[in-house]
């Protein structure tokens, strides 16, 4: 039941920072953080265990969906460029750079396989 109560103070305290980081012109992210970093130091709070794999699949959809629908496509063509390059072009630097340092760190190493171990990365 602690866990219930928390849950309740966390979506009760994300939806009054919206309205106060308007009221005080501060981003309601600044308000969340700061928010996070009283209940994690106020004893009363219990501790919440959540097992890691769960993390992803229930926290990114979410997020993402709210970028999404707060995301214009004039926005996003006029960022395509940096878009293309982040996502893109920076992923195969990366893979390159992770597969160089690992055939020079491992010898014998295959070619694919240090290009595998770059793309995981």
């Amino acid at each position: 039941m602690d866990q219930l109560a928390l849950l309740f103070v966390l979506l009760l305290g994300a939806v009054v920072s919206v309205p106060l980081g308007d009221r005080f012109g501060l981003p309601s992210p600044v308000l969340m953080t700061l928010l996070g970093i009283v209940l994690a130091v106020a004893d009363f709070v219990p501790n919440v265990n959540v097992p890691p794999d769960l993390i992803l699949p229930l926290l990114l959809p979410p997020l993402l969906y709210a970028a999404v629908r707060r995301t214009s496509w004039r926005q996003f063509t006029a960022n395509i460029r940096p878009i293309f390059l982040l996502a893109v072009a920076l992923v195969f630097v990366t893979t390159l750079a992770v597969a160089a340092v690992a055939s020079a760190i491992v010898p014998g190493l295959p070619i694919a396989a240090a290009v595998a171990l770059g793309a995981l990365v």
